[in-house]
């Protein structure tokens, strides 16, 4: 692999290879122009045969001590890598046991292809040892892993950006062992021990090969002029670094704060992390492992580590593939009511991003749409490429693509649990329907917008069993069934509850027709269905509008029904409405889908009507408002109050024109259209006040 710096571009604007583009303290950006031919490039900082200052050679007590170095500019990039590239600060310790488990997993491998002769000390233990030093301000993390010789040393941490890990998997790529062992190597960028430097002003690494006769060495540096390697005396197998902090990074000389950094970060790492001689990391993670053998309680365990809650998971998903991405998931669907936070859709998801074990970000955004924020869990994908920092998702297609896959899995999986758990189900949707329908509203896929649609439960006739008690809710897709191919549309009906729906006016003829008809109890529902529109090619219609659509032609039948005003009546008593109501509706006529009631108010688009009445009216003056729904009210000619209301305009036209504003009222709020119910009550009590002056 060939490797070469391009050296720091004081104000430029190169971005690597990885897509991250590195600023310097907030000032502009210092770009990192990296060419590379096989592989990430290197950024050569410790280039030990490479300065035009040869190596200096000191003695020691303990031999030779070699020392190099630095030149300005790889001191800036140093600087750049250590102080810059990191969000917070206390990713460094994912980085160091990041780094730590992989030189286990490459011990373990080499321990499994090579002779018992090859390696010193096989049977030892293989742990990542973490220790706290408060007075001294030291952290050391040390791992009883392949260590390093001193050519490694030179290049490893001689070099940034120039991955022992990545090589590793390279050199191994053909052999036997190397899809297991490369599952579990977390390294890809060979930037990560330099996050030290965040912290502190001086690291020290001890280390010692695993091979027969391997010295100890010994490698330091503060990262500003020079390093140095020695070799050292009682080195164990491995490797120890040493972190001397700064004064203002004491905290993580503490063990508590490291114990919440490695439960944050590190706490599915494979081999045991132990610090200050008690194991840290005692979750497994449960993605891994075979569904299975995975026990209820290590489930509710689990899902109450990493939603941060006391609840437990109502529905668990353990969902593992290998194409069209390689995905291991654990999702879990909670048991309890969404919280403020998750009803917001500023909220963010619940799902975690890990890769190989190793949390990327807790909170990922994009990784599941906003409509599944209350969804928690996690995803492991070793396909997603990280830039240097691990903190950023660099290739958005790639991540548009998991999260399609993962959102489809996700709706798949409800649309089986509605089938075979639905009491379960019902009790799901009644608690998060809401966000199902926020899926429907906000995709802009409309085959996605369909399978979430098979989600949707409502109330109907067929929803009531025949001792009067309520049965369970319809979906979409028994609606279809029950109707057949002939009927072409889904009927309906938005109302506050299923009294009101049962009761109102635009019901009466559907229901003398035994038409199947759906009740919408929320004030949002019939906006979700105007917005999904169509369900296996029937087309969803509310019935105000099949009601408008129906009487556009009713003006001229002749034959009203027995009981109704005459042809000639409705002739005198139309304009007469039409002109009482000027400015209010643009059209009066009669209909014959009417029995209880008087007469009802139509719009073109019922639900898109109440919305704006809901939201924006209040901006609007009353004339403009009523020019811009353009109501009709259609009358029904057998109705007692209209027949009255006929005779009442001759002789008593004051009460005639009372009850007219009043019976238009009325249809206003019947629809759902009175900005404020409240401004009834000074016309009904004018017409009380009439109607009682004969008493």
């Amino acid at each position: 692999m060939s490797m070469r710096a391009l050296g720091v571009l004081g104000q430029a604007r190169n971005v690597c290879r990885f897509g991250v583009a590195l600023r310097y303290r907030g000032a502009s950006a210092l770009g990192l122009a990296l060419r590379n031919q096989q592989g990430p490039a290197a950024i050569s900082v410790f280039p030990a045969r490479r300065f035009a200052t040869d190596p200096k050679v000191q003695t020691s007590a303990e031999g030779t001590v070699d020392k190099h170095e630095f030149q300005a500019e790889t001191r800036q990039l140093l600087d750049i890598v250590a102080r810059s590239l990191y969000s917070d600060h206390e990713v460094f310790v994912r980085e160091l046991i990041s780094n730590a488990s992989d030189a286990l997993e490459k011990f373990r491998y080499t321990a499994l292809s090579t002779g018992e002769s090859e390696l010193s000390a096989k049977d030892r233990a293989l742990e990542i040892r973490i220790t706290t030093d408060k007075p001294q301000m030291q952290l050391i993390i040390q791992d009883t892993g392949i260590g390093m010789t001193r050519e490694e040393l030179i290049s490893n941490l001689g070099t940034i950006a120039r991955s022992g890990s990545k090589q590793f998997l390279e050199k191994m790529k053909h052999e036997q062992q190397a899809a297991e062992a490369s599952s579990n190597i977390i390294g890809q960028f060979g930037v990560g021990f330099y996050s030290a430097f965040i912290v502190a002003n001086r690291v020290e690494v001890y280390t010692r090969a695993a091979t027969p006769n391997a010295p100890g060495l010994r490698w330091s540096t503060d990262g500003s002029g020079s390093y140095e390697i020695e070799e050292v005396k009682d080195v164990d197998f491995g490797t120890k670094i040493v972190l001397h902090l700064k004064t203002d990074c004491r905290e993580y000389s503490d063990e508590d704060r490291i114990k919440s950094v490695i439960k944050k970060y590190s706490n599915f790492v494979g081999s045991p992390i132990l610090l200050n001689g008690k194991q840290a990391n005692e979750i497994k993670p449960l993605w891994l492992l075979d569904p299975q053998s995975i026990t209820k309680d290590q489930h509710q365990d689990f899902y109450r580590f990493i939603s941060n809650s006391f609840d437990l998971p109502r529905f668990t998903l353990h969902y593992n593939a290998d194409v069209p991405l390689s995905i291991h998931a654990i999702l879990y669907f909670p048991e309890g009511k969404p919280g403020l936070f998750e009803m917001s859709r500023d909220g963010n998801t619940g799902v975690a991003l890990y890769t190989r074990k190793v949390l990327i970000q807790s909170k990922t955004e994009h990784l599941l749409p906003k409509w599944l924020r209350f969804v928690k869990g996690v995803v492991d994908s070793e396909d997603i490429p990280l830039n240097l920092s691990r903190e950023l998702l660099q290739n958005s297609a790639l991540i548009r693509k998991l999260s399609s896959v993962i959102t489809t899995r996700v709706i798949r999986f409800l649309q089986e649990r509605a089938k075979k758990q639905p009491e379960e189900y019902e009790a799901f949707y009644r608690d998060y329907g809401l966000f199902l329908k926020e899926g429907i509203v906000t995709s802009n896929d409309n085959a996605e917008k369909e399978e979430i649609a098979k989600l949707l439960r409502f109330d109907s006739l067929k929803s009531t069993e025949a001792d009067g008690t309520s049965a369970r809710r319809m979906s979409l897709e028994e609606y279809s069934t029950i109707v057949g191919p002939e009927q072409k549309n889904i009927y309906y009906l938005a109302a506050p509850n299923r009294v009101l729906a049962e009761s109102s006016p635009y019901y009466e003829s559907l229901k003398k027709r035994n038409e199947l008809v759906l009740f919408c109890y929320e004030a949002y529902d019939e906006l979700v269905l105007m917005q999904l529109a169509k369900f296996k090619n029937k087309q969803l219609v509310s019935v105000e509008k099949e009601m408008r659509d129906e009487s556009k032609d009713t003006a001229s039948l002749s034959d009203l029904g027995e009981g109704s005003l005459a042809r000639s009546e409705l002739d005198t008593l139309i304009p007469y409405l039409q002109d009482e109501l000027k400015g209010q509706v643009v059209k009066v006529k009669t209909t014959t889908r009417l029995d209880s009631h008087p007469c009802v108010i139509t719009v073109e688009e019922m639900a898109a009507a109440r919305h704006f009445i809901r939201t924006q009216s209040q901006q609007m003056p009353e004339e403009n408002r009523f020019a811009l729904l353009q109501p009709e009210l259609e009358i029904n000619p057998k109705h007692p109050i209209i027949k009255k209301l006929n005779s009442l305009r001759v002789s008593d036209p004051e009460l005639a024109q009372l009850i007219t504003k009043q019976l238009f009222a009325n249809a206003m709020v019947g629809a759902g259209l009175a900005e404020d119910p409240r401004m009834l009550l000074t016309n009904m009590n004018n017409l009380l006040t009439k109607a009682l002056e004969k008493y």
